[in-house]
């Protein structure tokens, strides 16, 4: 599988390219590493390419918030500016700067 550096970073906030909900990036895999079940239950027509980057998101909609993997082809940099009310948020970053919290300083490694 082809490998890449990934589009987005770590504390970036990121909105999905067709489903209503946005998240904060908490760690990236190189390429797809999750089960086959799960790729697979994925619509046929939208199942993304398994040799991208793949973010784990601390994500929230207009219900609920919740943890989501997804990959690079369906991520866009969120540019509303608000913050993400995900309750996690604030035991992995600070501030948020321009889009993009900042990992506290007592888990950057």
């Amino acid at each position: 599988m082809l490998k890449r550096d990934a589009k987005f970073q770590i504390g970036q906030v990121v909105r999905h390219r067709f489903y209503p909900f946005r998240g904060v990036v908490f760690d990236v895999d190189p390429t797809f590493n999750n089960t086959e079940e799960w790729w697979q239950s994925i619509p046929a027509e939208v199942r993304p390419r398994k040799d991208q980057p793949f973010y784990h998101l601390l994500a929230e909609n207009e219900e609920t918030e919740y943890v989501a993997y997804v990959s690079e082809q369906n991520l866009l940099e969120d540019e509303t500016g608000r913050p993400i009310r995900h309750p996690e948020v604030r035991h992995f970053f600070g501030s948020l700067e321009n889009g993009v919290y900042q990992l506290r300083s007592d888990i950057a490694h």
